[in-house]
Formats: C-alpha cells, structure tokens, sequence
C-alpha cells in the first residue's frame, strides 16, 4: 500500500510519535519526517509524555506503542479519545494478542499495526486514519476473526478497512465514559448511534437528530463496526437486536 502524496498545497499531516524504545522512537522520527506530506511534530517516551504533547502540539494523528512505562498504550487511547478527540490514534506494536487488539480498539484506537510494517504503509494508515478509516495488519485481522468465533462473543469480524473515507471533523467532541451494562465498550454514544442505525435512520439524519456534523457521526460509526464486529449497517442492526440497543 504507497501512500498518495497530498495534494500541492494542502498542509502536511502533523503527527506525533510514542514508543519507549528510544531507537525505535528516534528511527521513526527520521524516517517519517523524510516522507512528502509528513510533518513529525513531537515525539515521547511514555503515556503521560504523549499526553503532554499532544495537548502542546495538537497533531493530526499520533502513532502509539502499545507496552510502556509509566501509562501504557491502552490507558493513553482512553484519555487521547477523551481529552483530545480529533487526534487519530495508530497504534503500531510488536503484539497482535487478542487482549490488545480488542483493548485498544474499544479505547478509542483508529488502527492498529505491528512494527514490521514499512514506513509507506504507516504513513498510509495515519493518513486514513486522520479520514476516519480503521486500517488493521493482516495478522491483526486474523486476531479479530479468531475472537468472533461464537464461543469467544461478537467482537470483530474483520476486514483491512471499515466505514466511510472521511475524517472526525472540527466539531468532533469527547465521548462520555463507557458504562458497565453496555456491551464491547461501547460509550453512550456509540449506543445512541447505533439505536439510531438499527432504526433505518441514515448519517444526515442521525447527524440532524443529535446536533452533530457528519463527519462525527461517520467517526462514530467506524468504532461501533469495529467494536460489534459489523460489516455493515444490516449486521449492526442486528448486533443491536440481540442486545436490546434497538
């Protein structure tokens, strides 16, 4: 996957790098900063570090390590989702555990790589991700696809991409806290939307009923089809069914 330069004129993508393996970090800001269109804005060493920097920088996207000190990978996607929802979360790591994957997508997590991906394909996964496209490595699919098995619950079926190519918007907002009795960690949200879906209601309507610009509800929607392991609007719907979210 070669990532498509943008086009002359448009502002480079700001992003934000967070690993705590200082070579790996440091070889990601050199080789990220090299590539048209990428503007490596910040780097951290940590979960709380990231926070800083992003709240000082605030990028278009931050690519995250998973296993770090001080505030792991999971715990800084739930606060970024929180505190800074406009900011696209790739996460790239060496584990594509079943825990992982689905902590860190439910946590807010776009996509999610392993770090033998290249850096064409990093720089293409944060550029859908800043579109609102969840892109996943292959082996991270397979996780997925094992974990919809009916034995282990509804988590994801997967494929590379999910949803509509377009980006959470200016007026994105931070989702309230995930409650204990809703499924897959979906926020109130993501339940309100979802209800909404299984109700036949389009994204213009769904984004008139709730005051929100289509490019939220889009974002939105992308992590309730990750979440619910949905293809589509139909296997939403009848994840909402099965759930009495409808």
């Amino acid at each position: 996957m070669n990532p498509t330069p943008p086009a002359t004129g448009e502002p480079a993508l700001r992003v934000v790098i967070a690993d705590d393996q200082a070579a790996v970090r440091e070889g990601l800001v050199l080789l990220l900063d090299l590539l048209p269109g990428i503007d490596v804005v910040g780097s951290a060493a940590d979960g709380r570090q990231a926070l800083a920097v992003v709240a000082e920088q605030q990028p278009d996207a931050i690519l995250l390590d998973l296993h770090m000190p001080v505030m792991d990978g999971i715990e800084t996607t739930r606060r970024l989702t929180a505190e800074h929802p406009d900011v696209a979360i790739v996460v790239l790591t060496t584990y594509a555990d079943d825990r992982s994957v689905l902590e860190t997508l439910r946590a807010g997590a776009r996509s999610y790589l392993t770090k033998d991906a290249d850096r064409l394909h990093i720089a293409q996964t944060l550029r859908s991700a800043t579109a609102g496209l969840t892109v996943l490595h292959p082996q991270v699919q397979a996780t997925l696809l094992a974990a919809a098995e009916p034995d282990r619950g509804t988590h994801a079926g997967a494929r590379g991409t999910f949803g509509d190519p377009a980006g959470s918007g200016p007026n994105s907002v931070a989702e309230p806290a995930p409650r204990p009795e809703l499924p897959d960690g979906l926020t109130r949200r993501e339940a309100e939307i979802l209800a909404l879906i299984a109700r036949g209601r389009n994204n213009a309507e769904i984004a008139g009923e709730l005051f929100l610009s289509g490019n939220t509800i889009k974002t939105h929607i992308n992590r309730i089809f990750a979440k619910t392991g949905s293809r589509d609007r139909a296997a939403a719907t009848r994840y909402a069914q099965r759930h009495g979210l409808d």
